[in-house]
């Protein structure tokens, strides 16, 4: 049996993505810019997910319409739990979405060394959530505006 990737130790952030192509984010964010619960996929990284730990919101899609990369920053505020039958799991979460000037755009992160073997750029289609090490968290932090 193979070690889990993510460790408590050096878990960062959460990750979890959603795809722009499929869904209206922007629409949706522009209407009500706080992400209260996100679906994640049963597992043990979610079983990992706890109260406090911080949560990175990665909008995906085909980049040529919309600013892909980092949407909002924020906490997780519950265990992930089972949805009803035939639904998926999901997380409660307190993630304000960025204004839209202050989004991360992928190329800006792909471009800085120390974020350029981020999870989601080596598997972009893995399924919620994603993980970011201490210091790839960190380097992502001194993108934000202050």
């Amino acid at each position: 049996m193979t070690e889990p990737l993510v460790r408590l130790d050096d878990l960062g952030a959460w990750l979890i993505k959603g795809n722009a192509d499929a869904v209206d984010l922007s629409g949706r964010f522009a209407r009500d810019p706080l992400v209260t619960s996100w679906c994640v996929r049963p597992g043990y990284r979610a079983r990992l997910m706890h109260p406090g730990q911080p949560v990175v919101f990665w909008a995906s899609g085909s980049r040529r319409r919309l600013r892909y990369g980092v949407w909002g920053i924020g906490r997780v505020t519950g265990a992930a739990e089972p949805g009803p039958p035939g639904q998926p799991w999901s997380v409660p979460l307190d993630l304000p979405i960025l204004d839209e000037p202050d989004r991360l755009p992928r190329q800006r992160l792909r471009a800085d060394d120390r974020l350029a073997a981020l999870e989601v750029f080596r598997q972009p289609q893995a399924a919620n959530p994603s993980y970011l090490t201490v210091a790839q968290f960190a380097a992502l932090a001194s993108h934000l505006p202050t």
